[in-house]
């Protein structure tokens, strides 16, 4: 394994710090119990308060900021954070209005999140995430799992809660994206998790793993390389055969790059997912292509579809200011 570490235990709390420092005008990064928030506190808002295992950057620590989310907490390399952490982030993050937690369908995130909650003292609901059209169950999850699409559910609700709407329009509308959202990944290679030291799974130089999670989870099934138009058109076949769009439907497509793969590849897949959409009566009007939800270092990517409706459309098309992602301000 080659890796820029200097100390296992401290990858984490260095990268943050790192992160702090050079996004301060955004952000400002807590440790022990480890958050980030905004720099600017927003007031009389709905605080949107997101989170999951490390490794996953630019998500969620990325997405902080006007439009977005107000906190994040991050955990250790694929681990869940820990219900402190987010009872703290929560706690700092509350503006008057309550707080909505954006939360991936993982079984840790899930259980730590549902205990934070409990906790707290004003009001809160959640959204759970779970757009990946893969697999309905796997080893970390009861039900499907939220993957990219997740970027998509932060900026449409960051957008609303910045309006000044209530808590239940909030929820309402992250729930209503989920739902509109589908997603489907393919891996060519495993990722290493720095403790671990070795790939999290083994794969030939001539194999894919067809629907693989974003911590190296199995997919669908493990098949021979082949060309992209027909990895992209099982990936989008799949994610259409869930959305079940009506012809004309317009839609949002988002190609996420799981961090190793070149951007060369990772539009050419947009150049094929769109034509394919389009020969099924979906009229991509908006698109995102680049690395939103990465895998460490895993080679691979990701399809997202949303169906977009005149409300979705408004929302994601508003102003955003982060890290990560920033447009119209």
């Amino acid at each position: 394994m080659k890796k820029f570490v200097n100390s296992i235990d401290n990858v984490l709390a260095e990268s943050l710090t790192g992160f702090g420092a050079a996004h301060v005008d955004l952000v400002k990064v807590h440790l022990d119990p480890n958050y980030v928030i905004r720099a600017q506190k927003a007031r009389n808002k709905v605080a949107l308060i997101s989170g999951g295992g490390s490794g996953h950057e630019p998500l969620h620590t990325g997405y902080i900021g006007h439009g977005m989310l107000d906190a994040a907490c991050p955990g250790h390399v694929f681990t869940s954070p820990s219900p402190d952490q987010m009872l703290a982030a929560a706690e700092e993050a509350h503006a008057g209005r309550g707080v909505l937690f954006i939360v991936k369908n993982y079984a840790g995130d899930v259980m730590n999140f549902e205990m934070a909650a409990e906790m707290l003292s004003f009001e809160n609901a959640t959204v759970l995430t779970s757009d990946d059209v893969a697999v309905e169950n796997s080893t970390y999850t009861t039900g499907r799992r939220g993957v990219a699409g997740t970027v998509i559910v932060e900026k449409v609700v960051g957008s609303l809660a910045e309006t000044g709407a209530n808590l239940g329009a909030c929820k309402a509308l992250g729930d209503k994206v989920n739902k509109r959202t589908g997603s489907m990944g393919v891996a060519l290679t495993s990722c290493t998790v720095p403790a671990a030291g070795r790939p999290t799974f083994d794969i030939s130089d001539n194999e894919l793993e067809m629907g693989v999670g974003i911590h190296g989870e199995p997919g669908r099934r493990r098949e021979a390389m082949r060309p992209a138009d027909a990895i992209v058109s099982d990936l989008v076949g799949a994610i259409l055969e869930d959305l079940k769009p009506n012809r004309d439907a317009e839609a949002l497509l988002m190609i996420n790059g799981f961090a190793a793969t070149p951007l060369m590849e990772l539009y050419l897949l947009y150049n094929s997912a769109a034509q394919l959409l389009k020969e099924r009566g979906v009229n991509v009007t908006r698109s995102l292509v680049g690395n939103y939800t990465t895998a460490l270092d895993m080679a691979g990517a990701s399809v997202t579809v949303c169906l977009l409706d005149d409300e979705i459309r408004q929302h994601w098309d508003s102003p955003v200011h982060t890290p990560a992602l920033r447009w119209g301000m």
